[in-house]
């Protein structure tokens, strides 16, 4: 009895070991397949961060995007209310050129006729600083076909010409000239605007006033050489003003007489 319970335990030991041997092998494999589960899952886990970190990458490129086509569009309505703006500046300076061209055509005649007049103006004129102004006059003259001069220049130094023309008959001025009295002189020469022309040699023993309807020099009652001199002192600022009597040389009123 003993023996045959012996031999059915001893019979049992291999079948326990079997089976505790298929058991430890499950559980490696069960273990191993959670390693790889967790390997897996970790690899998952780290794509998905990596596609996230990707999709917020792109989110925010495409909101820079976005941002540069909308300061793209503010730019080019920038440019096409600049191009507009030069468009209009363009037909304006266009508008302008034709109206300069026409105004030339105009001017150049005009300066001419001015020219023409000052000429006429400084013959009937009394003699005052005659050779000067001549002199400008010519000088205008020969300014007038000259390429590098502007038209704008011409016409400035015209209208000066003028504005000095003007000044002689408001003005009380003093200078040294020839003059003719039956022989040319040197003479001390006086204008008070265009009402007195005079004159009285160096030596200030002769005096002289312009007679307009002649247009020559005639001599100056000697009672009138004291003013004459006092004229010259004012004029070159050795005495205060005060009032003067100087022979006058304008041409006479023809009175028009009363029809009645």
């Amino acid at each position: 009895m003993n023996k045959t319970a012996l031999r059915l335990t001893l019979c049992s030991l291999p079948l326990l070991s079997i089976s505790n041997l298929a058991t430890a092998n499950d559980l490696n494999s069960a273990r191993n397949v959670e390693a790889q589960i967790i390997t897996q899952s970790a690899q998952s886990q780290t794509r998905i961060n990596k596609s996230s970190d990707k999709a917020f990458e792109l989110k925010s490129d495409i909101a820079m995007l976005e941002q540069e086509v909308a300061n793209l569009e503010v730019y080019e309505k920038h440019l096409q209310a600049v191009v507009a703006n030069q468009e209009e500046e363009m037909t304006s300076i266009e508008t302008q050129l034709h109206q300069i061209n026409a105004t030339r055509k105009g001017v150049v005649p005009l300066m001419y006729q001015m020219l023409a007049g000052l000429e006429e103006q400084i013959k009937q004129d009394k003699p005052i600083r005659i050779e000067t102004r001549l002199a400008r006059l010519d000088e205008l003259k020969s300014l007038m076909p000259q390429a590098d001069v502007s038209d704008a220049e011409k016409y400035r130094r015209i209208l000066e010409a003028y504005q000095i023309e003007m000044d002689y008959g408001l003005k009380l001025g003093s200078y040294r000239s020839l003059i003719n009295v039956g022989s040319d002189i040197e003479a001390e020469q006086l204008y008070l605007g265009r009402l007195a022309l005079v004159a009285r040699s160096l030596d200030r023993h002769q005096y002289w006033s312009w007679d307009i309807n002649q247009k020559r020099w005639v001599a100056v009652d000697s009672t009138l050489a004291p003013q004459i001199d006092k004229a010259f002192a004012i004029a070159n600022k050795q005495a205060s003003p005060s009032l003067l009597e100087l022979p006058i040389s304008l041409t006479p009123v023809t009175q028009i007489k009363d029809p009645s």
